[in-house]
This record gives structure tokens, C-alpha cells and sequence, in this order.
């Protein structure tokens, strides 16, 4: 989450501390992470971490994601997400790419697209 975003709670906050409580992503623990806005306007986050992963997306469209303080040592980044499949051609037909023995994968690694 960056620290707009937390700016955007703190602006609909009357409180200078904000607690978002939910499960941690990683292992589903219940967790309350703090967030804190001092008077000089920097904003800090304890007992954990919060994430928004979707970027581009309005607020209304964002899920938050809370980690627990010991989850986010020991990995900080959010991950465990489904997996997108990439298709591409092979042969005259499409074959997903994690199909495809270890050298084409490589291969397919080393292409370079063309825009028109």
C-alpha cells in the first residue's frame, strides 16, 4: 500500500490512527495491523503490513491485504496468487507455455514481439 492510499484512509479518519484488522494472507491468523499518522504528516504502519495489489484500479475496486508482523519478516512481498496461463503457438496449434518441454520454454523466453 502506498502511502497515498494511506493517506486516503487518514483523510476520512478523524483519529490519527487507523487499525485494520482481518486474517493474515499467509497463515490465516487473525491480525490487526496499526497505522499512524504523525503531526508532521508521516505515516507509519506497525504489527505488520498492508497491501494493496491491484494497481491501476479505483479504491472502491482494491482489496486490502493484511500480513502479520511475523509472516511479513520472514517474507515481505504478497504472493499466492493464481497463476495466469500464457498460451502461444507450437505447431500449428496453442499450447500453454508451461505445457512445453524445458528448451521451449526457454525459447519462448528469449522471443522478442513486434508491434505494428
Amino acid at each position: 500500500m502506498t502511502k497515498e492510499d494511506l493517506q486516503l484512509f487518514f483523510n476520512d479518519s478523524p483519529s490519527p490512527n487507523i487499525e485494520f484488522c482481518g486474517t493474515c494472507h499467509d497463515c490465516k491468523n487473525p491480525v490487526a495491523v496499526k497505522a499512524a499518522m504523525a503531526e508532521d504528516g508521516e505515516v507509519t504502519v506497525s504489527d505488520g503490513a498492508l497491501y494493496y495489489p491491484q494497481t491501476g484500479a479505483t479504491q472502491g475496486d482494491k482489496k486490502l491485504f493484511l500480513k502479520c508482523a511475523a509472516c511479513f519478516k520472514q517474507n515481505p512481498t504478497l504472493k499466492d496468487y493464481q497463476p495466469c496461463d500464457v498460451y502461444s503457438r507450437v505447431v500449428g496449434y496453442l499450447r500453454p507455455v508451461s505445457d512445453w518441454n524445458e528448451g521451449k520454454q526457454d525459447e519462448f523466453k528469449l522471443r522478442s514481439t513486434y508491434e505494428i
